[in-house]
Parts: structure tokens; sequence; C-alpha cells
């Protein structure tokens, strides 16, 4: 998967979407790209040739800090799927959502599953969709109440 940021419109299969929709959906490629590298995601950032926005930067330190947090919150809440036999797609929207869920109360619930469901439903697999609902609906649950 190719890398594409920009501090312009950032749009690669979707029709225009909102400010944090795209922040979400960078974060996630950002992510992905330093997984497939095998480096941090601070690591990577040093790398890029340009700047990322500021949400961006908020829901990358978050997940590369609380990584481990975030990863038991999805296992225990993720029915008969180890983390490491979940897509790469999927764990890394579990763990922006998460971290989002947990750390962004501002945020309403529906908006952030809403937005992850979105993403694995453009870049993962059709089982995804229900897989991610699921597990979030579950953390939302955990972290809210």
């Amino acid at each position: 998967m190719q890398l594409a940021v920009s501090n312009s419109e950032f749009e690669p299969n979707t029709v225009r979407k909102g400010f944090r929709s795209q922040a979400r959906e960078r974060a996630l490629l950002v992510i992905y790209e330093a997984q497939a590298k095998d480096i941090a995601i601070s690591e990577l950032l040093k790398e890029f040739p340009l700047e990322v926005n500021d949400f961006v930067a908020e829901l990358l330190a978050g997940v590369e800090q609380h990584k481990d947090e975030l990863n038991k919150l999805i296992a225990a809440n993720s029915i008969d799927w180890s983390l490491d036999r979940m897509p790469w797609i999927d764990l890394i929207v579990l763990q922006l959502a998460a971290f989002e869920l947990k750390y962004h109360l501002e945020v309403p619930i529906p908006t952030i599953i809403s937005e992850a469901v979105e993403l694995v439903k453009s870049y993962s697999t059709e089982d995804s969709r229900r897989f991610v609902n699921g597990v979030l609906a579950s953390i939302a649950n955990e972290v809210r109440n």
C-alpha cells in the first residue's frame, strides 16, 4: 500500500470527507506504513517530507503511546480472535477507535464507531465491518460507562 500524504485535500478512495474523517484515514495509512516497515510511528514521521496536522499527530502519538493498553482492551473485547490473527487494517482501525473512545470523551460513540466501520469498509474485508462494529461497541460499553 502506497502512502499518500499531503497538506492538501486527501481523498484516495472516497467522496469529499470532513476534516476528522480525513485525519483518521491518514493516521490509518501512516500506522500501516510504519508496521509494514517494522519501525515506530515516530520514526516514520521523521522521514516524511510533509507535516501531518495536529489531529493526525495526536492520533498517531496516542496509538503509539498507549498501544499495549489499547491492544489489551481490543483482545479482551474480541471474542475468539487473537490480535495476531486479525488483519493489520482491522487492528489499526480498532487501535485508533479505541484510543478515541478512551481519551476523546467529547467525540460521540456512534461517530467513532461509524468512522471505524467506514475505514474497514474501504480498506478491509466484507466481514470486517461487523467485527469492528461489535468489538468497538463492547469497548465503548467498558470505557464509557
